[in-house]
């Protein structure tokens, strides 16, 4: 029986690799963009959200390109976290497995630039890389991007809103001899628009999924009227009847989820936060503790979460809206990963109703009233 990825054109050796992964069954984004990028391999423009399996759609046709008799960097994938440049390295070093060795170098900060400088002595054929480290390494003349082919910019709205506008363009600048750029954002603000015009062919392919899709349409949307003083009791009261289920809670600023949590963790909650000033040692490890389910629920605020990737969380709880309707489908996608079904709670104030509506003619989305059940 033939395999829907051998049809889409993915080497038998690779399907192997994704049939150990249990991989069966192509994802939207992946139907539509593989074959392109086999047949064609031109500049790409693709709107994808996280968690939709964007990692193979690019992932396993940049594989298919590289040349392994060459001991030269081909492809460069450029991620807006650490945690999402890991990702993507540990997926492109799986799909692999079958095949004739490929080397996949993942270089982000956070980790020993020196182990990166050795490491890049080693034959590597793609880099993972955030776009902070790829500066520092091409400063110190640790490695080149003049046999790079392939660029892959990776939830691109994210890294300029991340502030890498300036890195970005002196990284595509340095790989003229490219033959494609693939871009892949989840929205479209008017900057990128801007890095389009500038690193890609008037003719890029686009493919976008419709805009009903922009929001994973497993998310069950619900609101929740809560006055201000009241929220942390909500919260309280459903995580109570949560069971085994996880999730997130987003806080818009840093000193609101430090303040939720000691809230949380004072009721006897497994609860921990992510956000912008712990070091790199102190994220990973409470990134690690929630991944090992040692924590149940994470209070986040949207730029600590950036790259989060956890399997099997059930919901998501906006202690606030954000200030953006992008932000709001970053943080809902986090739930209702790989078919699964998940609800997004949004707490609002009884004046801030109408932000409700605009949400939902936006993103195309209804939101129903939560609830509470009825405690026995």
């Amino acid at each position: 029986m033939s395999h829907p990825f051998k049809e889409l054109g993915i080497p038998a050796d690779m399907v192997r690799g994704l049939e150990d992964l249990g991989i069966t069954t192509p994802t939207k984004v992946q139907e539509k963009v593989i074959p392109f990028l086999l047949k064609d391999g031109g500049d790409l423009i693709a709107q994808a959200q996280t968690g939709t399996g964007k990692t193979a759609a690019f992932g396993l046709p940049l594989l298919t390109k590289i040349n392994t008799q060459s001991k030269e960097i081909q492809g460069l994938v450029i991620a807006p976290t650490r945690e999402l440049a890991k990702q993507i390295g540990k997926q492109l070093f799986r799909f692999t497995k079958y095949t004739e060795k490929i080397f996949v170098e993942v270089l982000c900060g956070g980790d020993n630039i020196d182990r990166q400088v050795d490491s890049l002595r080693r034959p590597t054929h793609i880099i993972v890389v955030t776009p902070g480290r790829l500066i520092d390494l091409l400063e110190r003349r640790a490695l080149s991007l003049e046999s790079v082919r392939h660029v892959v910019l990776d939830e691109a709205d994210e890294m300029l809103s991340m502030g890498f506008k300036k890195e970005l363009n002196e990284i595509l600048k340095l790989t003229p001899d490219r033959q494609s750029t693939w871009l892949f954002s989840a929205t479209f603000p008017e900057a990128i628009n801007l890095l389009i015009k500038g690193c890609m062919s008037a003719g890029a392919h686009s493919i976008q999924i419709d805009q009903a899709h922009v929001v994973n349409r497993d998310i069950d949307h619900r609101f929740a009227i809560c006055k201000r003083d009241e929220k942390t009791e909500f919260i309280s009261d459903f995580l109570k009847r949560q069971k085994e289920a996880r999730g997130l809670i987003f806080c818009r600023t840093k000193a609101g989820a430090i303040s939720l949590c000691r809230e949380l963790a004072n009721l006897g909650f497994p609860v921990d936060v992510l956000q912008g000033d712990l070091t790199q040692k102190e994220r990973d490890k409470v990134m690690r503790a929630f991944k090992k389910e040692r924590v149940q629920f994470m209070i986040a605020t949207d730029v600590a979460a950036r790259g989060i990737d956890v399997a099997d969380l059930t919901f998501v709880i906006h202690h606030q809206l954000p200030e953006q309707a992008e932000y709001y489908t970053h943080r809902s996608g986090r739930t209702a990963r790989a078919g699964k079904k998940g609800m997004s709670i949004a707490l609002i104030e009884p004046k801030e109703k109408w932000q409700i509506t605009q949400l939902e003619a936006k993103l195309k989305v209804t939101f129903r009233e939560y609830w509470p059940a009825k405690s026995k």
